[in-house]
């Protein structure tokens, strides 16, 4: 260095190329983990779907060990806590735990519990409803209605809180345009549910119907 009001510039440069590259090695290190945990969580939710629940919930319990090798890699790093792949990790994480809860008849999970932040379970949260329609019109389809009122009022539930967090994106990672989505999605499913359930109740009246009409006519007489 020339100057000596720039001569301490070096040991300063050295310091922030040392944390960089720590940073940069933690984010080499935590994309792939991030990667795996989203299809994980992928694998999961079609072992929802094909109800293969204890398979979904070993895929789960992988992608939970990911997701805190992950958080223990970026632990020095805090600002990559908030990067993209990891939320969505996290999202994903929450949408399979909590679509696998509903769709087995447990309480919900605490984002506590799954160890993730509150903006990531809340949209995580939003498009577990995407998946309960899914398999609410698999039901329907199967003749199966047992189930469908009960997840039709957690949707409900779900979107009645959801439409209560008037906070900005930046902090909410864009929650607004998931409770859209999950308002859309509610009103949908609770036609389809409504339509399903108007035909069975009207194929049950003609049942009830065609039973009480005669089905012998051999002993009527002959005029």
């Amino acid at each position: 260095m020339n100057s000596k009001l720039t001569r301490n510039l070096e040991p300063i440069a050295d310091r922030i190329r040392a944390s960089l590259t720590a940073k940069d090695a933690a984010r080499e290190s935590v994309l792939p983990q991030c990667r795996e945990v989203i299809r994980h969580c992928s694998l999961a939710i079609r072992a929802i779907h094909r109800q293969e629940f204890s398979h979904a919930r070993r895929v789960l319990e992988t992608a939970r060990d990911l997701l805190c090798q992950s958080k223990k890699t970026i632990t020095d790093c805090a600002e990559l806590s908030n990067i993209g792949f990891f939320r969505d990790a996290q999202k994903e994480f929450a949408e399979a735990s909590i679509t696998l809860a509903l769709i087995t008849r447990k309480q919900l999970p605490d984002p506590s519990k799954l160890d993730i932040e509150a903006a990531p379970y809340l949209n995580g949260l939003g498009e577990a409803v995407g998946e309960l329609r899914r398999y609410l019109l698999d039901s329907m389809r199967r003749n199966d209605l047992s189930h469908c009122e009960e997840l039709l009022s957690a949707m409900d539930d779900i979107y009645g809180v959801l439409v209560t967090m008037d906070f900005p994106d930046a902090i909410t990672d864009g929650l607004r345009r998931t409770t859209d989505m999950v308002r859309g999605v509610l009103e949908r499913t609770r036609s389809d549910l409504t339509l399903v359930k108007r035909q069975e109740e009207l194929e049950n009246r003609l049942k009830e119907f065609s039973d009480k009409l005669p089905t012998d006519n051999t002993d009527r007489k002959v005029s």
